[in-house]
């Protein structure tokens, strides 16, 4: 099992899994982490103090996944389909590594507007 992690953004809180990949574990060494969120359909991104390399990316994700953007050293969270997406997939702007996915609905972060207050910290 991975490490967990509670994000929270505005009046959501969630905790989510990591996985076992150099990118989660850069990340959860960098923790915690505090930053204003952006939105990009149903996506929220922002940029973290941590630098990743290419191990796996991907293309597209699936409902819950957590990746770091490559291009733009993000966190991501997804909840849904972003503007590139095509039919009923979700695909980010460009290639991401999947660090990690929501525990529960994922969809609740529908409710958090560009410019919240994002904090990602360990769970206990």
């Amino acid at each position: 099992m991975g490490n967990k992690i509670r994000i929270t953004a505005g009046d959501v809180s969630m905790t989510a899994e990591l996985n076992q990949s150099a990118c989660a574990k850069k990340i959860w060494d960098a923790l915690p982490i505090s930053a204003r969120a952006s939105t990009w359909g149903d996506e929220i991104y922002f940029g973290i103090p941590v630098s990743c390399g290419a191990e796996n990316p991907q293309e597209t994700v699936e409902m819950g996944d957590l990746a770091y953007w490559l291009e733009g050293s993000c966190f991501c969270i997804f909840f849904g389909p972003t503007p590139m997406s095509r039919g009923d997939e979700i695909r980010p702007a460009s290639a991401v590594e999947v660090f990690g996915r929501i525990e529960g609905d994922a969809k609740q972060f529908k409710k958090v507007a560009s410019g919240t207050k994002v904090l990602i910290e360990r769970a206990q």
